[in-house]
């Protein structure tokens, strides 16, 4: 990829606080794109933003818990507002929940990460999709997880919602392919040093998996390589 590959398009990250969405959003700036910080810890955007501004890029905060069924459409009314088109969708954002049995599901908490992984994707879906045909060439990008599918024992909920997530995203994917330009692609970032990976595998020494830039890097690669719709990729 040249230099600013990404200059004048607007990029939208979620779960942009730390981990893989922060490194994805500092790497998009440095491309050139103006980023969209989105999470539910403005302290943490406010780091990000300022990271990107230091490097000599752009971007915005905007602070939201994405369960809120009003914070999504009201984020996209200003984008379109200011921007007019969403050129890059990351949808990063994610709850583990607690591992454990299927037969000990608390339903409490199975409501509450279906309806982060699961529902409120399908929203930003729906709340943006007409920016990104605005585009000359929306693309969006999925974070997604192996066991979404590859079933492992105590990790039957969030497998589960990222096999929704993986099904919803590549229907949209069916649904805008030859009919417009927005291309669709979901990535599995695999072992990954994150808040969640830590709180999945508390012995596991941090450095021993990568770190959530070289995730970043493929993101960016991704968009620079043009991906095919319904593209699928896997880190190792």
């Amino acid at each position: 990829m040249t230099e600013q590959a990404l200059a004048g398009r607007v990029a939208l990250v979620t779960g942009a606080s730390r981990g893989i969405g922060a490194a994805t959003a500092i790497a998009l700036a440095a491309q050139g794109a103006h980023v969209v910080l989105t999470a539910r810890t403005a302290g943490g955007l406010e780091e990000v933003e300022e990271a990107i501004f230091a490097a000599g890029g752009s971007a915005t905060i905007a602070p939201m818990d994405l369960i809120e069924t009003d914070s999504i459409p009201r984020l996209a009314a200003a984008v379109a507002e200011r921007w007019g088109k969403l050129d890059i969708l990351v949808l990063n954002a994610a709850a583990l929940g607690t591992l454990s049995a299927v037969s000990a599901f608390d339903p409490k908490e199975v409501a509450k990460v279906l309806a982060l992984n699961v529902s409120a994707q399908a929203a930003l879906i729906g709340a943006f999709d007409g920016l990104l045909r605005k585009s000359d060439a929306g693309r969006v990008i999925g974070v997604t997880s192996k066991v979404g599918r590859q079933p492992r024992a105590y990790w039957g909920l969030y497998g589960a919602t990222k096999a929704a997530f993986e099904n919803l995203l590549l229907s949209y994917a069916d649904e805008v392919r030859n009919l417009t330009k927005v291309r669709v692609a979901l990535l599995d970032p695999g072992a990954t040093r994150t808040k969640m990976r830590a709180r999945a595998y508390p012995g596991e020494a941090p450095e021993s998996v990568k770190p959530p830039e070289e995730v970043a890097a493929r993101i960016v690669a991704m968009l620079g390589a043009d991906f095919e719709t319904g593209a699928f990729e896997a880190l190792g």
